[in-house]
């Protein structure tokens, strides 16, 4: 039996979503013959070629035919007037950020090799306020960098000429995302899939017949991390079906797990045949013992699939099967790469800031240590499903182990450990595990800003190929830290990003703003220690986020203890996640949410701590209520402390 796996498009264009390479190595471990394409970046390639930008061409023009020059979309203007330079260097463009021809760079930091649409504007609004930006992040060597990041925002305007102008569902990092994220009703992705297919879908259904050509499988899984997977996901299955009708399709992930646990509506499964939910070895593999006669139907784990009822009516039904478990970290074996094209991603620089790129700069070999969450106290976050809720760790010595593997087959060192939070305790014994072996390596991953990472420890990690980590300040109010039971203080995280950026760690820190019951002022007090804490070099880069409650987390389960009243739900047939709610404090977070996203673009690029709070919005605000010198005195009673 042959399992094909896919990741639909979109996720990241630098390196493979691991979902499929974790699988591989499992179903290869159980004796399964195993396959797994990544039709997200293939896609992307197909398109940015120069025969695909004269179809490009071809759908804008048709498109905007009725347009005069003043009334088209600047970058819709822009493609049109430069044509010919887009259609010049669109290729060679890729192959530099493939990494496969360093040497355009120089030609590329002419400013006149590639064309400049809008995406380029950045430049000048940094400019405007601080000088040569380019010079200032990249001096006279950083030819390279400097190169990647211009031709990022060449690819930025291609990608906006395509949505803008062909397919509205496209986009680099999501695919049709609307149709999917917290919709109740399964309409519009329905009506989509049942209409014309667009530019896009054209070229990923090419590709999956010549995956099934090659492959020749038994059966067809696909992961879906997020609601921009799921348009991808049912247009692969679409053409899956319509070249083998009996080919049995699966489908799971991280959307699937958290958006589609009320689903109800059966015409879904005229796409897909099962799906799975949480971990997915354990329901996987009872699937293919399903298929090959060593299971009954009613043996399958946490899977849904069409039924029908007593009077032959379907219904969507969900199989829970609790007496099977699921398989533990010690024995999930690690990922398997082959099948994917590991040379064809595209390193991109997306913004001028050290921290931030590593998102999308680099091939990064992705991993956990451990499943779930070791605090799950958070009341913002989905702490009532699997992938929180049950913590599970394999051991430092067997993470050493897998990753001397990885190396071994892919060649490259880099890795980025994809936890909800690196649990303190097994990160120090994989740290000194490295060390103790020899094994060099460079990696990051997601923490917690809590007080065990003192300088000391902070240095052990840096030691052991720890290039950055991420955490969240969230509000940076002490207030309502303790109402999200964060565990963590205002001055405590101060303490600990300075110990980790002292140890040559870089820091991002994850923001949230409209919070239930945060006030105006206490989002400007928020924004002041953002300030203090960036200009005192605690962190690099950060994110302000928007609060969204949950339908899985404490304040969605119980949003009277947080102040707030939930809006009315519509009757969920498809998916669900994200719900309204009504907060009597009546703070204005449409408003304030642009300054503080302002104000935050400056500080990555190291400008504007010396604008006051004021600067950055366009209505009047409070003034903050903080002392200037606030985190300034915690990072020096904390070195004192230390040094003591």
């Amino acid at each position: 039996m042959t399992v094909l796996l896919m990741t639909p498009p979109m996720t990241q264009l630098n390196t493979p979503y691991p979902a499929t390479a974790y699988l591989t190595g499992f179903l290869r471990s159980r004796g399964y013959e195993a396959v797994q394409r990544d039709p997200a970046i293939e896609l992307f390639l197909e398109m940015m070629t120069a025969p695909a930008l004269d179809i490009i061409r071809q759908h804008v023009e048709e498109n905007f035919e009725h347009f005069e020059d003043d009334e088209l979309p600047d970058v819709i203007f822009n493609f049109l007037a430069e044509f010919e330079r887009y259609h010049l260097t669109v290729e060679p463009a890729i192959r530099f950020l493939q990494g496969k021809d360093p040497s355009l760079a120089m030609r590329i930091n002419t400013r006149r090799f590639l064309p400049e649409g809008p995406a380029f504007d950045a430049i000048a609004e940094m400019e405007a306020v601080s000088g040569d930006v380019l010079q200032a992040a990249f001096g006279n060597l950083g030819v390279q960098d400097k190169a990647k990041y211009l031709a990022t925002l060449f690819i930025n305007d291609l990608s906006n000429v395509i949505t803008q102008g062909v397919d509205p569902y496209f986009e680099v990092s999501r695919y049709g995302e609307k149709l999917a994220a917290a919709n109740p009703s399964f309409d519009n992705l329905y009506d989509t899939l049942m209409g014309e297919p667009s530019f896009s879908s054209e070229i990923l259904e090419q590709l999956v017949e010549m995956y099934l050509e090659d492959t020749q499988p038994s059966v067809v899984a696909l992961t879906v991390p997020f609601p921009g997977n799921m348009l991808g996901a049912l247009r692969i299955a679409q053409t899956c079906k319509a070249i083998n009708p009996d080919i049995p399709i699966v489908i799971g992930g991280g959307f699937v797990n958290t958006e589609l646990r009320a689903l109800k509506d059966p015409r879904v499964f005229e796409f897909i045949d099962f799906i799975c939910l949480d971990d997915g070895e354990r329901p996987l593999i009872t699937l293919l013992e399903y298929f090959e006669g060593k299971r009954e139907i009613d043996d399958l784990v946490r899977t849904y699939f069409l039924a029908e009822d007593e009077n032959g009516q379907p219904y969507v039904h969900l199989n829970q099967n609790t007496e099977l478990h699921d398989i533990p970290q010690s024995e999930v074996g690690a990922p398997i790469y082959d099948g994917l094209p590991l040379n064809d991603y595209l390193s991109l620089c997306e913004m001028l800031n050290p921290m931030h790129r590593i998102w999308s700069d680099g091939r990064w070999n992705k991993l956990t240590i451990a499943h779930g969450c070791y605090w799950r106290k958070c009341s913002f976050c989905d702490v009532s499903l699997d992938y929180i809720d049950r913590y599970d760790t394999a051991g430092a010595d067997a993470l050493v182990d897998r990753i001397v593997e990885l190396v071994e087959e892919t060649g490259q060192t880099g890795f980025h450990f994809v936890d909800e939070a690196l649990p303190p305790k097994t990160l120090f014994a994989f740290a000194k595990r490295l060390i103790e072996r020899g094994v060099v390596i460079s990696w990051w991953g997601n923490i917690r800003f809590e007080r065990t990472f003192s300088p000391a420890r902070c240095q052990l990690l840096a030691d052991s190929g720890c290039i950055a980590v991420s955490g969240g300040l969230e509000v940076a109010s002490d207030r309502l830290l303790k109402l999200m039971k964060k565990g963590v203080s205002v001055e405590r995280v101060a303490h600990v990003t300075k110990a980790f950026s002292d140890a040559g760690i870089m820091v991002h820190a994850y923001l949230m703003y409209g919070f239930p019951t945060q006030t105006e002022q206490e989002t400007i007090d928020s924004l002041e220690m953002v300030r203090q804490m960036m200009e005192q070099g605690c962190f690099q880069s950060a994110y302000w986020h928007r609060f969204v409650a949950t339908i899985h987390s404490p304040i969605g389960i119980n949003p009277e203890q947080f102040g707030i009243t939930l809006a009315e739900r519509p009757e969920i047939l498809f998916a669900e996640n994200d719900v309204d709610f009504t907060d009597p404090t009546g703070t204005n977070h449409e408003m304030l949410g642009e300054g503080l996203r302002k104000a935050i673009y400056n500080y990555m690029h190291g400008i504007g701590f010396d604008q006051p709070m004021s600067f950055w919005f366009n209505e009047p605000v409070t003034r903050t209520s903080m002392k200037k010198d606030l985190i300034s005195k915690a990072i020096s009673n904390f070195i004192l402390s230390n040094e003591e």
